[in-house]
């Protein structure tokens, strides 16, 4: 089944952005382009929130999918929503009313509940003990409002589910010596990024500056694997990409160019020590984002450099707030800033890529502000499931281990 929510909209999401932008997303379809046509890679670092709300993980797992998207890095909450389905729906009730202690509830003073059949509890009650008093005297309280948000989150029972089986895959990964994403990812769903990437064997790490998040899934991250496995782990995936996108996160310096980069990077001294390093020089970085500090920071890459080369701040030179990530994104020559709301930029990115390749996708996401990006949240709801523990389980008993 096709659900190519953004088709009707593309011409509109074009026209949305300034001539500058139009500029770099046609750049940024040809970089991609050319590199997957002389078989080389793209890697996608995502940040959280909007990633998710606006379809754009789920996008980038179609992506997986048909092997345009070769690696991913991304935050411990994407992981963590990404495990109970990426998105769903919820209802809020007077916290007070059902009687909550009020010194632990959120701001706002309410209590959320996932929406769940009657079928969906009865097979988390084979998993997990549920308080069917709480539920049911939820079930009776008057609805604050009912919404769709990030998966897994702050309601009972599919956010405290997704802390308890944190642990179970946390201590699967470190019995096999794995990154928490790669067990988690057996049994994720494939529209999933964590799905699409078990299935096609591609890498998702969570990076060092996007470990915090995600409640125990963030903390059982960090805990899976050492941080300097991780971060030569990361830049390894680097190392192997020619493309590297990045979509709506922050601290991006610290990922692209951390401890083993040696172009606009710290690399230097972990090469004088003979560890493996890589190189940033002939990649491209594409950043999409809604700062137009961004493209400011490009259009002052002499500036940028020569303030570097002085010892100088950077900030005061180029005159314009300077975000950490816009340093060595700035100095770049294989940088393109594109200027524009994701949730517009992407679906007219994938689409001329997989024009390009001769490509047909099954999803295309759409902005969340049009009836197409409505339905498209309700299409995640209903079909993009939350972790299969069963899934995981039997996947974990077939695993071989390397030399045995």
């Amino acid at each position: 089944m096709s659900n190519l929510f953004g088709v009707p909209h593309l011409e509109a999401f074009w026209a949305s952005l300034d001539e500058s932008s139009q500029q770099a997303v046609s750049s940024a379809i040809q970089k991609i382009t050319d590199v997957k046509k002389r078989g080389g890679k793209v890697m996608v670092v995502t940040g959280s929130g909007p990633n998710i709300h606006e379809g754009v993980t789920t996008l980038i797992a179609e992506l997986i999918r048909v092997g345009i998207v070769d690696a991913v890095s991304t935050s411990s909450a994407v992981i963590a929503h990404e495990m109970a389905g990426s998105l769903d729906r919820v209802f809020r009730v007077d916290a007070q009313a059902l009687g909550m202690d009020m010194d632990k509830m959120p701001r706002g003073d309410v209590f959320e509940f996932t929406c769940m059949s009657d079928e969906e509890i009865a097979a988390l009650k084979r998993e997990m003990p549920l308080d069917d008093d709480l539920l049911e005297r939820g079930s009776k309280l008057p609805k604050q409002n009912e919404i769709i948000k990030a998966a897994g989150n702050m309601a009972y029972p599919m956010g405290l589910r997704t802390e308890r089986v944190a642990h179970e895959v946390m201590g699967l990964a470190r019995m096999y010596g794995l990154p928490f994403e790669t067990v988690a990812g057996w049994g994720c769903d494939e529209h999933t990024m964590l799905g699409a990437a078990a299935k096609r064997n591609v890498p998702v790490l969570v990076t060092i500056p996007q470990m915090i998040g995600g409640g125990a899934v963030g903390m059982s991250i960090g805990d899976s694997i050492p941080v300097s496995q991780r971060s030569m782990r990361i830049s390894r995936m680097l190392a192997d990409c020619d493309v590297i996108i990045e979509s709506a996160v922050a601290l991006t310096q610290e990922i692209h160019d951390g401890p083993f980069e040696c172009y606009t990077g710290h690399g230097i001294w972990a090469w004088w020590s003979g560890q493996a390093t890589y190189n940033l020089r002939n990649k491209n970085l594409i950043r999409i984002d809604l700062d137009s500090n961004l493209r400011r920071a490009v259009e002052l890459n002499k500036t940028v450099q020569e303030a570097i080369d002085k010892g100088l701040p950077k900030t005061k030179a180029a005159k314009i707030p300077f975000r950490m990530e816009m340093s060595a994104f700035a100095r770049h020559e294989g940088s393109i800033p594109i200027v524009g709301d994701i949730g517009k930029v992407w679906p007219l990115i994938a689409s001329g890529v997989a024009k390009n390749l001769g490509i047909d996708l099954e999803f295309l996401s759409a902005s969340q502000d049009t009836a197409e990006g409505t339905a498209m949240r309700e299409w995640i709801v209903g079909n993009v499931k939350a972790f299969d523990r069963e899934k995981m389980l039997a996947h974990a008993k077939e695993y071989k281990i390397i030399g045995k």
